[in-house]
């Protein structure tokens, strides 16, 4: 058993290396960590070569669709919200609410962070939140830092639920099912994140005076709704609907307390529904394409192609699925909402175009990643890793599976690779264990909701404010807030998996 579990150990050990301490680009490291797996799934697991070779193009054909045409679908929603300049309308409408910088970071960080990852995930919310930030007065590495820890909980449901969907696409668990776990999971994390960042925008515990409240009902407000939208829909919503209620609260409560939010004009009312109209009609199409409507989803999925890959035994159906898949949503409302604010079709193609030159890399990466993924599970690697773990940590094993998670976005960058890298080992390790199978891959997904530990994470950060050279000093600041946020994370998802009899 531990000499398999040595050689399933290299491909990890080779993104640990190549990552985190060389630093080569993620697209360079996931092709030859591939390549590696590849030849060790032939050479040590005897896994016939036209097997793996099948099964890392099962992975590659994964890793285009859905993934990436959910990722080209969210850029190109963004960018066309961008050209048009409905994206300012949205900035200046939210940084009009209030001076109190605390509560500005809980709607722009926080609120409407939580809603630019629920559309494109993949560094937008940072990227964009932390500019906003900066332009209010705040400091670059401190803005920075604000935006890495308030990208956490949201990245669970980011690019309209694409990590959930992910991993239960790779475990074939229920999505419905899993993406409610998943919040439950969540809950305690998503109520204390906006108090840690009141703490970071003040540089102290002493900055919650005056605002616990409107701080406990930011996270609160964002919580519930997840929980219940993820029990009746499904992943794709939860955060999308969770940050618009957390922004309206914190709003609400505002104007409460200080009466200081600006009233919108009557005439500004349709520019601001104009401005956010992509958004709007990638919530309806998708609510009208998840279970709650039976004949729409019906229809929509009916129109799916079956794939069968693998030519080795028991292979994965991968169904694609043209007209109900979340690009293809998020496309259409990113094509009528372009139009909606005055962009023509030539336009937009060009704007398409320009997306699809921007995704090259991140194409190779997302490719690679969920290859080896695949080739591991397929060749038994992933399966000989969960049988050392649950043997060398035996029943404790459950208290660490978020680590797992966590591990897995700080190598790829991504919560959705790390779901793809560790989610059928968090399954076989449930299964040999006899525990729930659901609670502990959901484990997996909320350990990966840590992803103000990931260096890509941070370059993106460090990119947007101009301040590259200074990761380590903003490394050094989320580590910090990560380690406290895993140690919850863990203690958390073991005790409540204790008393509900799941580990």
């Amino acid at each position: 058993m531990w000499i398999n579990f040595l050689w399933a150990l290299i491909p990890i050990l080779w993104l640990i290396i190549s990552l985190g301490i060389i630093e080569m680009s993620a697209s360079r490291a996931c092709t030859i960590g591939l390549i590696i797996t590849i030849a060790d799934a032939v050479l040590m697991f005897k896994q016939p070569l036209i097997n793996t070779l099948s099964g890392a193009l099962e992975g590659i054909i994964m890793g285009i669709w859905p993934i990436m045409y959910v990722i080209l679908a969210a850029l190109f929603v963004y960018q066309i919200t961008t050209e048009s300049g409905s994206m300012q309308t949205i900035e200046t409408l939210l940084s009009s609410i209030t001076t109190d910088k605390r509560i500005l970071v809980l709607i722009i960080a926080w609120g409407f962070g939580g809603f630019l990852e629920s559309i494109a995930g993949f560094g937008t919310a940072v990227a964009i939140c932390a500019g906003i930030l900066i332009s209010l007065g705040l400091e670059p590495i401190q803005a920075s830092v604000i935006c890495l820890v308030a990208n956490s909980t949201a990245t669970a449901f980011g690019a309209i639920g694409l990590p959930v969907l992910t991993l239960a696409e790779v475990t074939n668990l229920n999505e419905v099912q899993l993406g409610f776990i998943v919040t439950l999971q969540l809950v305690i994390l998503v109520i204390l994140v906006p108090f840690i960042l009141v703490i970071l925008t003040g540089k102290s515990v002493k900055a919650l005076k005056g605002i616990v409240f409107i701080t406990l009902m930011s996270g609160v407000g964002m919580a519930i709704p997840q929980v219940i939208i993820a029990k009746f829909t499904g992943a794709e919503l939860p955060a999308l609907v969770g940050s618009l209620f957390s922004i309206l609260i914190t709003v609400w409560l505002t104007k409460r307390k200080t009466g200081a939010v600006e009233e919108v004009e009557n005439e500004s009312i349709s520019e601001i529904i104009k401005a956010c109209s992509p958004f709007i009609l990638v919530f309806v199409f998708v609510l009208l394409a998840s279970s709650l409507c039976p004949p729409v989803n019906n229809f929509l999925t009916s129109v799916t192609t079956h794939l069968h890959v693998y030519l080795g035994k028991n292979p994965n159906d991968l169904p694609i699925n043209w007209l109900s898949s979340p690009g293809t949503l998020i496309l259409l409302a990113g094509l009528i909402g372009g139009k909606i604010q005055g962009l023509s079709f030539n336009k937009m193609f060009k704007i398409l175009v320009n997306v699809l030159k921007t995704i090259g890399m991140t194409t190779v990466t997302v490719c690679a990643i969920v290859g080896l993924a695949k080739v591991m599970v397929y060749a038994g690697m992933t399966n000989a890793l969960a049988l050392a773990l649950v043997s060398l940590l035996g029943p404790a094993y459950p208290l660490f599976a978020p680590l797992i998670g966590a591990l897995g976005t700080f190598l790829t960058g991504s919560a959705t690779s790390a779901n793809v890298l560790f989610g059928n080992l968090q399954y076989s390790a449930a299964q040999s264990l006899g525990v729930s199978k659901y609670w502990i891959v959901a484990s997996n997904m909320t350990g990966a909701t840590a992803g103000m530990l990931s260096p890509q994470n941070i370059a993106v950060a460090t990119g947007a404010i101009n301040k590259e050279g200074l990761e380590g000093k903003i490394l050094k600041e989320t580590v910090k807030w990560g380690s406290l946020y895993l140690l919850i994370t863990c203690v958390f998802l073991y005790l409540v998996g204790l008393f509900a009899k799941l580990v």
